[in-house]
């Protein structure tokens, strides 16, 4: 496709086309066009309001004020509450705060995988007795 071409797509996509996505050389912006209407524009196995939730998270870690701008702005599109908004933000909070005190504390790789997998056995054997017990 041309130039002109994605530019059409992305005007009848979005209703414009933006900015950063004029900077992007012409080798590649099809390519780059092409993954980002199907990762962040299209139905896939993630719903779209959960894909931004997590880009906000994501976004929020790494401090780019303008990926926290359009994850927040999207999500809200898609239908996110400012609780759910909130939540996101604040589990990514909690996850990088725990990786930080597990990688500084230079906690055991393997026995942390082992309890991990055997406290998820233990509760995955929790939810599924009552579906045994109806059976």
């Amino acid at each position: 496709m041309s130039r002109t071409d994605i530019y059409r797509d992305m005007e009848e996509t979005l209703g414009l086309v933006p900015s950063f996505l004029k900077s992007v050389p012409d080798s590649t912006l099809e390519e780059e066009w092409s993954i980002f209407k199907k990762l962040q524009l299209a139905d896939t196995s993630i719903p779209n309001k959960y894909k931004e939730l997590i880009g906000l998270g994501l976004s929020a870690v790494t401090k780019c004020r303008y990926c926290v701008l359009y994850h927040t702005e999207v999500a809200k599109l898609f239908g996110a509450t400012d609780e759910e908004i909130e939540e996101a933000v604040h589990y990514a909070k909690t996850s990088v705060g725990w990786s930080a005190y597990i990688q500084g504390l230079q906690i055991d790789y393997d026995e942390f995988k082992d309890e991990v997998r055997q406290a998820c056995d233990f509760v995955r054997s929790k939810i599924s007795e009552p579906v045994k017990a109806s059976m």
